[in-house]
């Protein structure tokens, strides 16, 4: 018994250790670190249109600049999941944050699309860790219970990046030029590798012998390439029913097939399918899935909205989302604090997914003239949603996974979010680019109507739209620019609507979920708890087993008493 409150004391004293000022301390480091890794994602974003035209690039050339990163997130986040389940985390979220800003600094150089798509999928196996690792880590510090009351800082810093990112983009590509933009985070970066290095201590962890599934990685980031390549190329590079599809699909689905035995098989799986007899998680993952077409489907298309559909400069486009970012950042700081609170977490994830549905709706009945009023309510409900949602997901899976697999399970989330949004924006952008080329069909008579009589002017103009590059739509003399200015707004409107049936489904999937209350203790409190349960029973059986064979002797003792009392009794009688 001795030993049992002795091992629990440990574990009680565990958590006592590290102070507020200490969680605080730890937390810098990782805060500066992703906010790194958004400024450096924000801060592009309003470029990308002007971006895209320079370097002569299309509609699907900047579908493509938005994928590639995603697609590539999607595909590493898992990875760096595992590998921080057996992993130094603190060196892995270093070097995820020196893979990020080197790419994002070389694509400043980029020459044509291609060189800047390739440049981004680098960045996004950064992305991927930093997204993986910085969930990994919190859980490491911090409680379920006790996170909202920190997630407003991670709010905090999410709003500053999301709404200073496109702010500073647009102000520094219209004076310094796009190329800027990518070497802006630099500094910021080396700062969060020094505090990271002072100021983030992480709890000892059993040693692990580490087994990578490479296997694993390479039939996993097979089956979601292909995926993505088909979706969108198909239907404009080759036809929806074609010969392309099949392979590209077929291949998608064998690869698909073999990873899942091969995850069965495998002693340390990249992500083990025991995880989805967790109900919490199943559900979780569905439902990740619409927050992720939300939230990266918005970033990408309501840009383009503003500047194609609006004709705002890349400063003007920062500053007219800001209503999607007050949103987040005021459902995410809010929620948070009451979770902490109260202790109660699912009526407001089910809020959040109503908003989502009601969001992403709204958004689907934009014109280009619609008064921006309402815009930006449809726009602040989308991102409450988002903020109700995303990290709370992603809070409640954590809560009931295993200790020793949190970094899976967290990952296996965010893998989920970053799939499902690469697949939306893949699906809206060929969707967009569909109605653009239907809609441009459809206008031909009155563009050209409109091109001729502006006369010289308009030479240049047809010039422009002959080569097939991403319009420049703010440059465009008046009556041209009206014209494409509804096609636009009318494409991009259709492609939200896409988010919606999944918004609903996400909705379901939270209403199912298992109302399991929040934990107090940290993971590293989980695994010594886990680990003093266990020297409870040893000490258990071992003090039953002495019992046993006490009593054995003892019986064993008395028997022998009694024969011999038999005995003597036996003796007296005969002598009598």
């Amino acid at each position: 018994m001795t030993t049992s409150s002795t091992a629990t004391g440990s574990v009680a004293t565990s958590g006592e250790k590290r102070t507020h000022r200490q969680v605080l301390q730890a937390l810098s480091g990782l805060l500066l670190g992703m906010f790194v890794s958004m400024l450096a994602s924000t801060v592009v974003s309003t470029s990308l249109p002007v971006i895209v035209h320079d370097l002569d690039g299309d509609q699907a050339a900047f579908t493509w600049v938005v994928t590639a990163t995603l697609l590539t997130t999607a595909i590493s986040t898992p990875i760096w999941g595992k590998l921080a389940d057996l992993f130094n985390r603190k060196l892995l979220i270093q070097i995820a944050i020196a893979i990020f800003v080197l790419a994002t600094a070389a694509a400043g150089f980029s020459q044509d699309p291609g060189m800047l798509i390739a440049f981004r999928a680098v960045q996004g196996i950064g992305a991927g860790g930093l997204a993986a690792l910085s969930q990994v880590i919190m859980a490491d510090i911090i409680s379920p219970r006790e996170r909202g009351r920190y997630m407003g800082l991670f709010g905090a810093v999410m709003a500053v990046a999301t709404v200073g990112g496109p702010l500073l983009g647009g102000v520094i590509t219209d004076t310094l030029g796009w190329r800027w933009n990518f070497f802006v985070a630099l500094p910021f970066a080396v700062l969060a590798l020094i505090i990271l290095q002072r100021t983030l201590h992480l709890p000892k962890r059993p040693k692990k012998k580490a087994r990578i599934d490479y296997l694993g990685i390479i039939l996993l980031s097979t089956a979601v390439s292909l995926l993505l390549i088909w979706i969108t190329l198909a239907g404009d590079s080759f036809e929806w029913w074609s010969t392309e599809t099949i392979l590209m699909v077929g291949g998608a689905i064998v690869a698909t097939a073999l990873f899942i035995i091969v995850e069965l098989r495998s002693k340390e799986p990249l992500v083990p399918l025991t995880l989805f007899r967790n109900r919490t998680f199943t559900l979780a993952v569905i439902a990740s899935v619409a927050t992720g077409i939300a939230m990266f489907g918005a970033s990408v298309f309501l840009s383009q909205y503003m500047q194609l559909a609006r004709g705002a400069t890349p400063t003007e486009a920062g500053l007219m989302t800001i209503p999607m970012i007050a949103g987040l950042l005021l459902a995410s700081i809010g929620v948070g604090a009451l979770i902490t609170r109260f202790g109660k977490w699912k009526p407001y994830l089910i809020v959040g997914s109503v908003l989502l549905i009601a969001g992403s709706y709204l958004l689907s009945t934009i014109h280009y003239d619609t008064n921006f009023a309402l815009v930006s309510v449809y726009m602040f409900l989308l991102g409450a949603g988002v903020g109700m949602t995303m990290q709370n997901l992603v809070l409640v899976v954590q809560n009931t996974s295993k200790p020793t697999e949190i970094g899976v399970a967290s990952s296996g989330v965010t893998f989920f979010r970053s799939l499902g949004g690469t697949i939306g924006v893949s699906i809206m952008g060929a969707a967009l680019a569909a109605s653009v080329t239907d809609l441009l069909g459809d206008a031909k008579d009155r563009l050209t109507a409109a091109i001729v009589s502006l006369g010289a002017q308009g030479a240049e103009v047809a010039q422009q739209l002959q080569s097939g590059a991403l319009p420049k739509v703010s440059a465009m003399p008046e009556v041209v620019r009206v014209i494409f200015e509804d096609i636009y707004a009318q494409g991009i409107s259709h492609s939200f609507l896409i988010a919606v049936p999944f918004a609903v489904v996400s909705l379901i999937a939270v209403l199912f979920l298992p109302n399991k209350p929040l934990t107090k203790m940290t993971t590293s409190e989980r695994i010594q708890a886990s680990e003093a349960d266990l020297a409870t029973v040893s000490v258990a059986e071992g003090m039953d087993t002495l019992t046993a064979t006490a009593t054995v002797s003892t019986v064993d003792g008395a028997g022998s008493d009694d024969d011999e009392a038999t005995d003597a009794s036996a003796a007296a009688s005969a002598r009598r």
